[in-house]
């Protein structure tokens, strides 16, 4: 039987509630990650530049911290959402949800696409391989901090997080450092290898991480204030069954999707 071993999430307290936290740092490390590998998979992109590129690093981390954070509060806490919105912003407090900052990836992307005349699907297919690098940091983060632990279980390399309670449980933010993140990893660059029809590596991802998500979820601890939706489905199942039924749709209809012209990129 192991034991969580008690890790302090601060790295450094500064004053307050601010102080560099290992949530933070692997933030960090999950996008620089995707910034060096995105600049080594930049001949693949010929219509995007470097400057345009890290342009587009810096909204997605806007986009994921407000989507991430706005998507937990609404998603997972709504009703301090609705008494106390200003809550939002309680970023020291913990609390984001993967779909809420991959919606604000999503938004982000559209108006990059518009704005530098690129296609939505090719930036996409372009960033979905990137992903999993900071699922992975994310992950190792949420362990880190003791949380999103598993259901109660036998197995024997179960873990007693004792900050929870003393029954043995799934390490279950390690198995989805794992999966979200190495595997998919993995699978996504075998995918992005080739040059594949517009729509069809973003479907793979889409399709890869519902499936990951949703089989996982049986063996994570449904959020305590949600419970069980009719009586099996967690939150997180609910919303991965539409990135599910959208990856199979993208794979399926990849072929179909109308290339456009290319666009020269832009130094500047």
């Amino acid at each position: 039987m192991l034991v969580y071993p008690h890790i302090n999430p601060e790295i450094l307290h500064i004053a307050g509630p601010f102080a560099i936290r290992w949530y933070g740092v692997a933030y960090l490390a999950g996008f620089l990650g995707a910034w060096h590998l995105g600049l080594r998979r930049l001949s693949t992109m010929p219509t995007l530049s470097k400057v345009q590129f890290s342009d587009f690093i810096c909204a997605l981390m806007v986009g994921v911290i407000i989507g991430g954070r706005v998507g937990y509060m609404l998603f997972y806490n709504t009703a301090v959402l609705w008494t106390a919105p200003w809550e939002i912003a309680y970023l020291w407090q913990g609390g984001m949800s993967f779909h809420g900052g991959f919606l604000g990836v999503v938004w982000q992307t559209y108006r990059f696409g518009r704005t530098q005349h690129i296609s939505f699907w090719a930036l996409t297919d372009f960033i979905t391989p990137l992903i999993p690098i900071g699922l992975f940091f994310g992950r190792g983060a949420n362990f880190i901090n003791g949380e999103l632990w598993g259901r109660v279980t036998d197995v024997p390399w179960a873990m007693i997080f004792p900050h929870v309670d003393l029954l043995p449980r799934h390490p279950s933010q390690l198995y989805e450092m794992a999966t979200e993140g190495a595997l998919l990893f993995l699978m996504m660059q075998i995918v992005a290898q080739k040059k594949r029809p517009e729509g069809f590596i973003s479907g793979v991802f889409l399709l890869g991480y519902g499936v990951i998500r949703f089989l996982l979820e049986f063996v994570r601890e449904p959020d305590p204030q949600l419970g069980l939706f009719m009586g099996a489905l967690t939150m997180g199942q609910l919303l991965s069954i539409p990135m599910l039924l959208l990856g199979v749709y993208l794979c399926r209809q990849a072929r179909t999707i109308p290339q456009r012209p290319a666009v020269t990129a832009l130094s500047r």
